[in-house]
């Protein structure tokens, strides 16, 4: 069986703490408060040219309000001042969404009430593991769009233990009634259990897949989003995400990554 991820000494989410940003600041002051560098740094990268906003190449002195798309190097970075992501380890029995008419119990019951947040993506109701909520538009646009192409990777414990052909298959692409799946990244960890990388968001994918081939799945576990893991993050707890970890979401959906 898949183990269950070890106990988090940091379990309990952490409130944003970005003061409300209302009138237009120094374009230093914003990269230094989300975490591009110290305000050195922020005014060097400016001074050479590196810092657009609204796709402008901008001078040291100039100023941007919360409306504006500040990038580095190409990269967009949000500056939302209420921005906050969480990261959830999601329990099986739970449904990705706000609400359900069936009064099942939702992720959004694991998170705090206030700001309010949304599920980037699904995790159909058995699906386990990890799943982001932000209250950030641009960034679970750019996390869920097929082209930036963030890879997700599961184990699946499977009924039986797929052969080298069998595994193969998944790479190479899996023929399914939307389609052929693109190429995903398969191996055995152990007998009957596979870890799978993908990159697609369709639909109970993986279960999918793994049917195909013969060998349905028995549970399945999201263990990674693009760069994000937590192994000590424990089924049905939630922490809220770092600068860092942020920036490297960011980075990852980068069109110039």
């Amino acid at each position: 069986m898949i183990p269950n991820p070890k106990p988090s000494e940091s379990a309990s989410p952490t409130e944003s703490t970005t003061a409300e940003w209302t009138s237009p600041e120094r374009v230093q002051k914003v990269l230094a408060r989300i975490g591009i560098g110290s305000r050195r740094v922020c005014e060097d990268m400016i001074e050479a040219g590196r810092v657009t906003v609204n796709g402008e190449t901008v001078q040291l002195g100039a100023k941007v309000g919360p409306e504006d798309d500040i990038a580095v190097d190409g990269r967009q970075y949000s500056t939302m001042p209420d921005a906050i992501t969480y990261l959830l380890n999601k329990p099986a029995g739970t449904v990705t969404t706000a609400a359900d008419t069936h009064g099942r119990p939702t992720v959004i019951d694991l998170v705090p009430s206030s700001p309010r947040v949304f599920p980037v993506g699904r995790l159909d109701m058995e699906t386990e593991g990890l799943l982001l909520l932000t209250n950030d538009g641009g960034l679970a646009h750019r996390l869920t769009h097929p082209s930036f192409g963030v890879e997700k990777e599961y184990l699946a414990h499977v009924k039986g233990s797929p052969s080298r052909g069998a595994l193969r298959s998944l790479r190479e692409g899996i023929e399914l009634e939307d389609g052929v799946t693109a190429p995903a990244q398969a191996a055995l960890v152990s007998p009957g259990l596979v870890r799978i990388t993908i990159h697609e968001g369709r639909n109970r994918q993986v279960r999918r897949m793994c049917d195909a081939i013969g060998h349905p799945v028995l549970r399945l576990v999201r263990s990674r989003i693009g760069p994000l893991v937590d192994s000590q993050l424990r089924p049905g707890k939630v922490r809220a995400l770092i600068a860092e970890e942020v920036l490297q979401l960011q980075r990852a959906v980068s069109p110039s990554r």
